[in-house]
């Protein structure tokens, strides 16, 4: 596939009026960085942690300012350990190859999601291509515990909001599994739609979970739409992982009078207030609006597509058409990574007015900076990380990471630490 750059370069040639929108210029330079935020009774600093999926590791990087690397996590220490018991398992073996070559596009998928123990002295990771989930020592780089989830494949993961607990899809085998952050046991689980993709913890005391079904297969038209399984949004207490409430998008969509959109939900956001989400689905460039009280879509906005983005449907990663997505800590402005057709742009949340179009090379995630001024992007196809301010929907900065960038998370790691000790 050809570089975003001259993908958009041609685009601009032709005078298309994305492109003249598109602000693609270089970043602009920071001179320096915020001071760095850390807790005077914990002595921890706020970092973001960036998961690496292709290469199996985790950069740690400045949560503000120019968001400069800080070290580096090695994700995968057990690598040999666990190829040997893969290729000794042929049905193991088939799904380790299955997601290589279907949501791996080519790849191991080696670190999906990560985030940090509420004391900062361990990362929790999600590895896809292991089926499971490990607590990595930020000092040592040993490996604290291991999860093997239920079924061949981990993938998203969500921190209760006292950080006690993590959620994480099992995808195989529709099942959320929900652990001890600290000690790895297991404290619940529950059933979902077909492929439990995202999880999110709300104030409530509720975990919602979206399933995404079939997103590998070629069956992409919208009339086969239903080949890809039965998805729907799986709302559980918290506590006691019993189900209270489950949201069929295909019906609210229908109601809403588009029906030719999927009902697979993606990423999504919800207000501060916790009374709206805003939410993406497979194949469409913008997102929609649902209003949780009265149980119906109420606004839909759909983002310029890039004319260079190749029209064929199966050659869009994961079924995603747009693919990560924020909300600034006031809820005045979302952000979208608009990953096929390479930008993201901040929006307005009172007009749905989209700002600058910023180039970036398959934007494969969203979140929002430490001092909540900044929405922070991966590059997955150019390997770093950009953030874009909220007020101007401009780049304001960007740092180089590993192979295939995808989940950034906010977290704490002590103040002092550079990276895990050698040897």
């Amino acid at each position: 596939m050809p570089s975003p750059r001259l993908r958009l370069g041609a685009a601009l040639a032709a005078g298309i009026a994305l492109v003249a929108a598109l602000g693609g210029t270089p970043a602009t330079a920071r001179p320096f960085a915020r001071p760095v935020t850390t807790d005077a009774d914990g002595g921890l600093r706020e970092v973001m942690f960036v998961g690496n999926n292709w290469d199996g590791t985790a950069d740690v990087i400045e949560s503000r300012g120019n968001f400069g690397r800080i070290g580096r996590v090695n994700v995968i220490p057990d690598r040999e350990e666990r190829l040997r018991e893969i290729y000794l398992d042929p049905i193991r073996l088939g799904f380790f190859l299955g997601v290589r070559n279907g949501p791996g596009e080519g790849h191991d998928q080696f670190v999906d999601d990560m985030y940090a123990t509420p004391d900062g002295t361990a990362m929790v990771v999600s590895r896809p291509s292991f089926a499971d989930v490990v607590s990595i020592d930020l000092r040592t780089g040993r490996i604290n515990w291991r999860f093997p989830v239920a079924g061949y494949r981990s993938d998203h993961m969500a921190v209760s909001p006292d950080g006690t607990r993590v959620a994480v899809s099992a995808s195989t085998a529709d099942t959320v599994h929900v652990l001890d952050i600290v000690t790895g046991r297991q404290l619940g689980s529950f059933k979902t739609g077909a492929k439990p993709h995202e999880n999110v913890f709300t104030s409530d005391g509720l975990l919602w979970n979206m399933s995404i079904g079939e997103v590998t297969t070629a069956l992409d038209a919208p009339w086969l739409d239903w080949t890809k399984g039965d998805r729907k949004i799986t709302v559980v207490d918290a506590a006691t992982f019993r189900t209270v409430r489950v949201i069929d998008m295909r019906e609210r969509l229908d109601a809403f009078g588009r029906g030719d959109l999927s009902d697979a939900v993606r990423p999504l956001v919800f207000t501060p207030d916790e009374k709206k989400i805003y939410f993406q689905v497979s194949f469409f460039n913008g997102f929609l609006e649902y209003d949780i009280a009265t149980d119906r879509i109420t606004r839909l906005k759909t983002l310029p597509g890039n004319p260079a983005t190749n029209p064929d449907r199966t050659t869009w990663v994961n079924d995603s058409r747009h693919h990560g997505l924020s909300i600034s800590p006031d809820g005045g402005k979302l952000c979208v990574a608009g990953t096929m057709d390479d930008y993201a742009t901040v929006v307005d949340r009172a007009t749905l007015q989209e700002g600058p179009l910023v180039e970036a090379n398959k934007p494969y995630w969203a979140t929002v900076s430490g001092d909540g001024k900044d929405c922070v992007i991966s590059e997955s196809g150019a390997d770093r990380v950009t953030a874009i301010d909220f007020a101007t929907g401009r780049r304001v900065a960007t740092v180089d990471v590993g192979d295939h960038p995808q989940r950034v998370r906010l977290a704490r790691v002590p103040a002092d630490w550079t990276g895990p000790a050698a040897g």
